[in-house]
């Protein structure tokens, strides 16, 4: 597939999909959203890939959604309709449905997905990249959410994802004022998992994914992201019946023998990719 909005990579473990407008400063089109979208499937279901990262070419990650595609809506109109060529379906057809929305997909997939986050995230390019497994920053990235500055609301599921991530309080504020914030900040209330000077960011996602392809059985994360993400939306007494059955259920996988084999051998651990 050549796509026309993005670039993908695969360089053994990483999977790197990059939104690539960068004179509109990656700004989100439907387009691109099919594009990423069928990216991530196929990264997905290709075994030389471990993580899945999302950045943006240029100086910005993304602006949000293009200003011809505000236009249109603002009038009534439409940006045209996805590309038949470009349907895809990724993610883990065992998370339930609240996991499978237009870009809450993005946590059901069965890899884990960081947004390397090398400039301005704005609007909506917010709620997809926190429904990026992990976000890490470039120290020259900013945030807004835009949202009521434009006349509209809390869009695609960061109503939810975004007060679990830095409280109510922060959510509403950001929110509400919809004003520009800092990496540090970003940092600073939890939105990021850190950040870094520019020119590290890349180098140290790599390093990250290269430490969990060495180390971290696939198996593992594939339930554990699940967890994470459903349980949100369970009981602790359900969470942990949850867990127990899926601690059972793994104590049959060869990635327990190996884990425990490869500690007491001293000696790094080989587990099969997924």
């Amino acid at each position: 597939m050549e796509y026309e909005q993005i670039l993908y990579d695969v360089s053994d473990p990483i999977a790197t999909i990059t939104l690539n407008r960068p004179k509109q400063l990656n700004a989100w089109t439907n387009r691109m959203a099919s594009e990423v979208q069928h990216a991530v499937a196929q990264a997905e279901e290709d075994k030389s890939v471990v993580v899945i990262v999302i950045t943006g070419s240029g100086r910005g990650f993304c602006a949000g959604a293009d200003l011809k595609g505000l236009q249109a809506l603002s009038g009534g109109g439409r940006e045209s309709s996805r590309r038949e060529e470009l349907e895809a379906s990724p993610g883990d057809p065992e998370m339930s449905d609240s996991f499978r929305g237009t870009y809450t997909y993005l946590a059901s997939v069965k890899k884990p997905i960081i947004a390397a986050i090398n400039g301005p995230c704005a609007g909506m390019a917010i709620p997809i990249s926190l429904f990026c497994d992990m976000r890490f920053a470039s120290d020259r990235a900013t945030f807004t959410t835009a949202f009521s500055r434009r006349g509209l609301i809390a869009e695609w599921g960061v109503s939810w994802i975004l007060p679990r991530l830095v409280g109510p309080a922060h959510a509403m504020d950001l929110l509400f004022s919809a004003r520009k914030f800092d990496a540090a900040e970003a940092d600073r209330i939890g939105l990021v998992n850190r950040v870094l000077p520019h020119d590290e960011l890349l180098p140290f996602v790599r390093e990250y994914a290269e430490d969990l392809a060495a180390n971290a059985s696939p198996a593992s994360v594939r339930v554990m992201k699940r967890q994470i993400y459903e349980h949100m939306t369970e009981s602790l007494g359900d969470a942990h019946a949850d867990a127990v059955r899926l601690m059972v259920e793994s104590f049959d996988r060869p990635d327990f023998k190996e884990g425990v084999q490869s500690f007491l051998e001293k000696r790094p651990p080989k587990f099969d990719r997924v």
